[in-house]
């Protein structure tokens, strides 16, 4: 799956090109993604430095309605603010779903509320709304990829299979 960012529906699923050409054979919905996207409990995020240099680590999240929520006091809030340019992606070689975006901070203390709720029951976390030690943050997918396989497809004649591609 590739996807471009457009109207309110769900991406047009194609295939992409990989490996110097189309991979797989399966369309992937959108809503594949998005199933995946909410139930995974870890995300590593890519972000770059103010040098220009790339920079990754895990962090925790939650998928909200058609965005990615997360919170970090790291060298990424630090990158962040100079390139908000991240990259999000779930941990899995075999389920893989890709975000591109740009980050931004969340604002709405309201928004902020229901994230905190969801990081409350999704990590067995008690933290206060009021009380939060940084920023949470937004990503709104601008580009998606995702394929998804078995490792039993993996051979020398095969690429990723179940490919992908549309705009959410």
């Amino acid at each position: 799956m590739e996807a471009q960012t457009g109207g309110g529906s769900d991406p047009e699923p194609s295939q992409p090109r990989m490996f110097g050409s189309y991979a797989g054979s399966a369309e992937l919905p959108w809503s594949w993604a998005t199933a995946l996207l909410k139930e995974a409990r870890n995300y590593w995020i890519a972000t770059t430095r103010p040098d220009g240099r790339p920079h990754s680590r895990p962090v925790w999240g939650v998928w909200l309605d058609t965005a990615f929520y997360f919170s970090t006091g790291s060298l990424a809030a630090q990158n962040l603010a100079v390139h908000p340019a991240i990259t999000v992606h779930l941990e899995s070689g075999n389920e893989v779903v890709i975000v591109e975006g740009v980050a931004k901070t969340v604002g709405d203390f309201s928004l902020v509320e229901r994230v905190v709720n969801l990081y409350n029951e999704k990590y067995n976390w008690d933290v206060d709304p009021k009380q939060l030690p940084g920023p949470f943050y937004v990503v709104r997918p601008q580009v998606a990829f995702g394929w998804h396989f078995e490792e039993s497809e993996i051979n020398p004649q095969s690429s990723a299979l179940g490919n992908a591609r549309g705009s959410p």
